[in-house]
């Protein structure tokens, strides 16, 4: 499936996005992953959809004019927004949708909110919507270690913070075959911006349920696997207050990087013209 590969200048910064495919438009959208991440997914979806992938602003490929400056949720929004309007100028790939995962998931609903009659459907898959959760305290001051000790230089113990902050349990030697070692410039450069600008604004989101409900259609998403974690926690708190029963997908909290076959179908039973 040929990908187009390109950058839009927005205020503040050039996103590096992706799109593959033709019809109605579905945007894939992670924080900190960027576009690699989904890239299995999109390739399945582009068979009858266009797809459009990207990096954050800050991550990856989509560089910043101010590398010390920490963008809002409205700003990544907006970012999302201008990339739709720039992939369907005149509205013609309609209806939208948006799966956003993860950090990515809270910049969906932030574009929910901001932009409501922009897209179609929301399916927000694990939001780490902290704000909403009663150890809210505990979570946020686990947040600062994982930072303190990134920037104190021990990444591995930085990500075993993160992990157990999170509630999610990985086997010792998976976390040191995946974490262990010096990071690559790439990545050290992208954890370093996750943790300066992207980790307490995303965590810090607390949605407007109202203006949810007055929005476009909210589909809550959890990975069958997640039993118990941080994200299977706030997604169940927001489906709860937005009314909705939540719909489980494949695996936990990266299902749709693991494996896309079985994510696919899932995600395609939630989409406007499966309805």
């Amino acid at each position: 499936m040929p990908t187009l590969t390109a950058a839009l200048d927005v205020p503040g910064a050039r996103l590096h996005h992706e799109v593959r495919g033709d019809g109605p438009l579905v945007v894939l959208l992670g924080t900190p992953m960027g576009a690699d991440a989904f890239a299995g997914l999109a390739d399945l979806l582009a068979v009858d959809h266009t797809v459009l992938t990207t990096d954050t602003r800050g991550i990856g490929r989509s560089r910043v004019d101010d590398p010390d400056a920490t963008p809002t949720l409205a700003t990544r929004a907006d970012d999302v927004a201008a990339l739709i309007r720039h992939v369907d100028p005149d509205g013609a790939r309609g209806p939208v949708t948006v799966l956003g995962s993860s950090g990515g998931a809270v910049t969906a609903l932030a574009l929910a909110e901001n932009h409501p009659g922009l897209v179609d459907t929301v399916v927000a898959h694990e939001p780490p919507l902290v704000e909403l959760l009663p150890d809210r305290d505990d979570r946020h001051a686990g947040e600062d270690v994982v930072i303190a000790r990134w920037f104190a230089g021990d990444h591995l113990g930085s990500w075993r913070a993160f992990l157990t902050n999170a509630a999610i349990e990985m086997p010792e030697e998976m976390i040191e075959m995946i974490f262990g070692g010096e990071p690559d410039p790439a990545a050290r450069a992208d954890g370093d911006y996750q943790n300066a600008h992207l980790l307490r604004p995303t965590t810090h989101f607390r949605p407007d349920i109202r203006a949810l409900r007055a929005g476009p259609r909210i589909v809550v998403g959890i990975g069958r696997d997640s039993t118990g974690q941080l994200c299977d926690r706030s997604s169940r708190v927001l489906a709860d207050a937005l009314g909705l029963e939540p719909t489980l997908f494949p695996g936990g909290h990266i299902g749709f990087a693991e494996d896309a076959v079985a994510f696919e179908p899932v995600l395609r039973s939630v989409l406007p013209g499966s309805r």
